[in-house]
């Protein structure tokens, strides 16, 4: 199997590719950075091979399959995502440690103790939780620039982006791109629509928790959808007919009407879209 020379990893052509995670990304400008980070990041931008988010998830996978395993690594990725928009150079780093501890967490909470005890022991998961203590005391402000769904792209995260926005490459990507400023504005439009109508609160609840994570990010950030993996996963024709983003707005935009009959039609129709692509985790 040939490897990429610049992350020791299988190259795009020769690994198998993972097809069930999308990703809601923000790339932030250098300025946005302290140094030396700055630095690094403007030297690796001028790599000529960077690796990409099917490499970043194969490695995190290749932990898990160690013995004993490695439910978080042990140091933190040095990697990151890069855009170049209008001239100025926009960093994603990957996080990959901080990001383990934080899935982790949500795995302890939302997992029976004897399906997590049998996938990553005790006393596995009590050592990362001490590590991830130690490392939070030195750094309180720390975010992930990444977020990972499995089997599903969130309907909240469609809230951020517009239909214009959309760029399909059969086969390749299906991704959204807007500036931080346009996905702040449309997730408090709709939060505000949401607050205003009957039976979303749990919409509003999810769309609060998005909003308070992009406020910690530089007002010049963009925001990346990423259907990531899902491409290879879904046939072409239903990502090619796909426009949630757009059905989304829709949606947002019945409930402003007062077209509350349009507006539950649409959520319902979007939902059972998601429910059946999710399904995909239990078919052989």
């Amino acid at each position: 199997m040939s490897e990429s020379s610049e992350t020791g990893l299988p190259s795009a052509r020769s690994a198998p590719t993972v097809p069930y995670a999308s990703y809601l990304r923000v790339y932030e400008p250098l300025a946005a950075f302290a140094e030396p980070e700055r630095t690094h990041w403007a030297s690796y931008a001028r790599r000529a091979v960077v690796p990409t988010a099917q490499d970043e998830l194969r490695r995190s996978l290749a932990d898990l399959v160690r013995v004993p395993v490695v439910g978080v690594p042990v140091h933190e990725s040095a990697d990151a995502f890069t855009a170049h928009v209008d001239g100025v150079l926009l960093v994603c780093p990957w996080r990959t440690r901080l990001r383990g501890w934080l899935a982790l967490k949500e795995l302890v909470e939302e997992f029976p103790q004897p399906v997590l005890d049998a996938a990553l022991p005790p006393s596995a998961r009590q050592r990362a939780a001490e590590e991830y203590e130690r490392w939070r005391e030195r750094n309180p402000d720390a975010r992930p620039w990444i977020r990972t769904a499995v089997w599903q792209v969130p309907l909240r995260w469609f809230v951020l982006v517009a239909d214009d926005e959309r760029e399909y490459v059969p086969g390749e990507r299906l991704r959204y791109r807007t500036p931080m400023v346009q996905a702040r504005r449309r997730l408090a439009r709709g939060l505000r629509t949401l607050r205003e109508a009957e039976g979303y609160e749990g919409f509003a609840d999810a769309l609060v928790e998005v909003g308070s994570w992009l406020e910690e990010f530089h007002p010049r950030s963009m925001v990346e959808l990423d259907y990531g993996g899902l491409v290879h996963a879904l046939p072409g024709d239903r990502l090619a007919a796909d426009r949630s983003a757009r059905d989304v707005a829709v949606g947002l935009a019945a409930l402003r009407s007062g077209d509350e009959v349009a507006a539950a039609e649409a959520y319902e129709e979007l939902s059972e879209h998601w429910r059946e692509v999710r399904e995909r985790l239990f078919a052989n």
